[in-house]
């Protein structure tokens, strides 16, 4: 687990609409099927309508921020989204390979050295497939965004909260898999390389070779031989990753359901955000039972009477609401003093812009 510097604690409370006023990085984390997308789109789309210029960033492959936002499809590139707002409104879907080629052409000495690593078929087949690759570049996207300087506040989507943490910790295990002594040793120039290597290392390679292809040894070899002289920048690009991370301007949202599944890995992220020197800044609780009747008890009816089913549900819809409360109460306190906002379990689903400003109302009200 990644340990990032320690920055200090608010003074006061500081609610979610001011989150979106004030800070310039919003990160959302929770588990899966929480409506994380729908809420990270709420967040940007919140602070265009108070003026400010937003983007959200998804990782999510199944497109939901697309299908929020009303659109098609969104690439690597922020797409705006026109509407009826002061501010902007921009979205991307985050394509991993598409940001590592990015990055392989900038910290390249030369062209020719990008095109080797780009055309080598290791890096091919392993960027989309490394453990880690997709939660590295949604940091390299967010560093991109926040260097640039276009936007005003950039809300990232995580992914669900176990690789969420993969998200934490993405910049400090590039630079320490940068500094394994076995990276370092085939960085070695070719030459160098054959003479350093002992027979018995000769020998594993010449079996490794028997059993994948001399070609395939070859290929790993000279991929990552390419990166000779590229690992700094790298390093040096990760480190500025973790500081963003740890600025004051940076917000980290918890989005959960009332399940208790999905509480209790809520607080178990928050816990593991407050070892990393973290907070949660503010928890949005979405799709929660509105409370019916709850301001007494409930008469009774003739049974098999329309107002004996009626009090029937009625009553049903009280023990939702109890598990719901009983499920959040501890998850309310362990993130006081952050404000906590509850999103009713609506009757349309979010496909659209005024679905999205509808979560956002709730969220922000």
């Amino acid at each position: 687990m990644t340990t990032v510097p320690e920055r200090p604690s608010p003074s006061a409370t500081v609610g979610l609409s001011e989150l979106v006023a004030e800070r310039a990085i919003v990160v959302c984390c929770g588990s899966g099927g929480v409506g994380k997308t729908t809420v990270s789109a709420a967040f940007a789309l919140e602070a265009a309508r108070r003026g400010r210029r937003a983007c959200v960033v998804t990782i999510d492959p199944a497109k939901r921020l697309a299908d929020a936002l009303g659109i098609d499809t969104l690439a690597n590139t922020p797409s705006r989204i026109d509407g009826d707002w002061p501010g902007e409104l921009w979205a991307l879907m985050l394509d991993p390979k598409g940001t590592f080629d990015e990055l392989i052409a900038r910290y390249a000495s030369s062209p020719e050295q990008a095109e080797g690593i780009l055309a080598n078929r290791i890096y091919r087949n392993l960027t989309g497939a490394l453990s880690g690759t997709q939660e590295y570049m949604a940091i390299e996207k967010l560093y991109e965004l926040s260097e640039e300087g276009h936007y005003d506040l950039v809300v990232v989507d995580t992914p669900p909260t176990r690789n969420a943490l993969d998200f934490l910790d993405a910049p400090r295990r590039l630079t320490r898999f940068l500094g394994h002594r076995l990276f370092q040793f085939l960085l070695m120039p070719t030459r160098a390389y054959l003479r350093a290597v002992s027979v018995a290392t000769q020998a594993l390679l010449r079996t490794i070779s028997k059993v994948a292809g001399a070609e395939i040894v070859h290929d790993a070899v000279a991929f990552f031989q390419a990166f000779e002289g590229m690992e700094e920048g790298f390093r040096t690009r990760a480190d500025h990753m973790r500081k963003l991370l740890a600025r004051r301007t940076t917000a980290f949202v918890l989005v959960t359901s009332p399940r208790s599944d999905t509480v209790e890995e809520a607080g178990w992220f928050a816990d593991k955000l407050n070892e990393s020197g973290l907070a949660v800044e503010g928890l949005v609780v979405n799709r929660v039972h509105p409370a019916f009747g709850s301001g007494g008890p409930l008469p009774e009816a003739p049974p098999g009477s329309a107002l004996d089913a009626l009090i029937t549900n009625l009553r049903g819809y009280q023990a939702v609401n109890r598990r719901e409360d009983d499920a959040l109460a501890a998850l309310v306190t362990q993130v006081a003093p952050s404000p906590v906002s509850l999103v009713p379990l609506l009757d349309v689903d979010v496909h659209d812009i005024d679905g999205l400003g509808l979560v956002a109302d709730h969220v922000f009200r």
